[in-house]
């Protein structure tokens, strides 16, 4: 992932030294479009693409893909099975790109360090009581800097929604903020930061915009739409109004945030109308995994399937890769 992710923009000072300023700026943003919202992100879905660019588009998805195990019945045998499959997903096939991150819980890191090595695969482990985020601060940024010390690249935190349904911005802004200085380490580079909105639990797109907003000043490597376990989780439109974040973002401010949906999107056919928005509202430049990325257990294989399929001319089924 790229090194020039965002740092804490002192242009946004003013703006978040107190709640009611940092209130006026959020609720002063445009608001959402409902209806225009899930028009543009239906007819995005729409787009077809030629044979040698679904090839690439095929491709890069797997390389955007954070292979994702977050089950209390995660084992030690499972994380290294699913690491080795980051690094070679399809093992008949050396051209086949590795994923782009394991994402696991903090206990699992040393497993999937051990594993991965030094393959080029990210461990992201999420954090901050997830995927609740209903914990003391203390404890947050123990859970942080725990996973940061057993060697993640990258971190997941959750915000806390009550908060930011009650309008606490200041708070919800201060904690990503301290949570962004716990990735630090002592030596080499710090991890990157991921910041997960919940999007099915924010209620409304000019929510989604607002959480981007705050998440991005407050010093998020990446905006991310969903921990996976509450429905509905990544959509289409809620990714389009994150995606405009970012772009209008990087206008204002001239540095670059990822986006990561994460929930349910299983199918090549998915990935690729995400695909297609990416190119569509942010532009080409985030088509590459420093800046987005799925969040995904299953829509690997399918990617696989149809890979398979393409070079081959015969379609694979599901059981001649491993079932994550």
């Amino acid at each position: 992932m790229s090194t020039s992710s965002t740092v804490l923009d002192s242009s946004f000072d003013d703006v978040t030294r107190t709640d009611a300023s940092l209130r006026r700026f959020l609720h002063g943003l445009p608001g959402v479009d409902q209806v225009g919202a899930e028009a543009r992100a239906a007819g995005l879905g729409t787009r077809s693409i030629k044979t040698s660019a679904k090839a690439y588009a095929l491709d890069l998805a797997i390389r955007m893909v954070d292979l994702t195990t977050l089950e209390g019945q995660d084992t030690p045998g499972k994380v290294r099975a699913l690491a080795s499959k980051a690094m070679r997903p399809d093992p008949a096939d050396p051209t086949c790109p590795q994923v782009a991150a394991v994402c696991v819980y903090p206990d699992m890191v040393p497993v999937a360090r051990e594993t991965l090595g030094d393959s080029g695969v990210h461990i992201a482990a999420v954090a901050t009581a997830f995927p609740s985020g209903r914990a003391a601060m203390d404890i947050k940024l123990a859970d942080t800097k725990d996973a940061v010390d057993a060697g993640a690249h990258e971190i997941d935190m959750v915000i806390d929604r009550g908060a930011f349904l009650a309008g606490h911005y200041l708070q919800v802004f201060e904690e990503i903020a301290q949570v962004r200085e716990a990735c630090r380490r002592e030596k080499g580079e710090s991890a990157h930061l991921k910041v997960i909105f919940e999007t099915g639990e924010l209620q409304t797109y000019d929510n989604v915009r607002r959480a981007s907003w705050l998440a991005m000043m407050a010093g998020a490597h990446f905006i991310k739409t969903s921990t996976g376990k509450v429905q509905p989780a990544a959509t289409l439109p809620v990714t389009l109004v994150m995606l405009e974040a970012v772009r209008d973002f990087r206008e204002q401010t001239g540095t670059m945030i990822g986006v990561k949906p994460a929930g349910g999107i299983r199918t090549s056919k998915d990935a690729i109308k995400y695909l297609v928005m990416v190119n569509e509202v942010a532009g080409p430049d985030w088509l590459d995994p420093d800046w987005f990325r799925f969040g995904a257990s299953t829509l690997l294989n399918d990617l696989l399937m149809q890979r398979t399929k393409m070079t081959t001319g015969r379609y694979s089924g599901p059981d001649y890769f491993t079932l994550d």
